[in-house]
């Protein structure tokens, strides 16, 4: 039994993490930033005109913050730690929104983690596009 393990150790370990593939943030960003945030990042994406809140453009977070990119609070931000969302807020919680596709109703821990990954995904795919 403990070998089985050990083998089953291994493989995940030769396994590269999704959440450190820079093409998952990107394509979470397309799915479902892009629309109001703009392809680029700026607040400029199709449906930015008919939002009532301004899209952040996300191109300047850095800038904004000495030249050093805050990923704690951009992660909280994507995942809606931040902010009184109980009252609504100008950007989706997308943690909920993650959590939800796992399918399993209440939290399983499979699911928080790849709640998580997501999240990173998408905040490292922002730190990209700093200028």
């Amino acid at each position: 039994m403990r070998f089985t393990y050990l083998i089953a150790a291994a493989c995940l370990a030769a396994t590269p993490a999704i959440a450190q593939d820079g093409d998952v943030g990107k394509a979470l960003y397309g799915q479902y930033c892009a629309s109001c945030h703009g392809d680029d990042g700026t607040g400029a994406g199709p449906m930015a005109e008919y939002l009532n809140v301004k899209p952040a453009d996300l191109t300047g977070l850095a800038a904004a913050n000495d030249g050093e990119f805050p990923m704690l609070k951009a992660i909280h931000i994507i995942d809606g730690r931040t902010g009184v969302r109980a009252h609504g807020g100008p950007m989706p919680v997308f943690g909920d929104v993650f959590m939800e596709q796992g399918g399993h109703g209440a939290p399983y821990y499979t699911d928080v983690l790849a709640t998580r990954g997501r999240v990173l995904s998408l905040a490292t795919y922002l730190e990209s596009l700093q200028k």
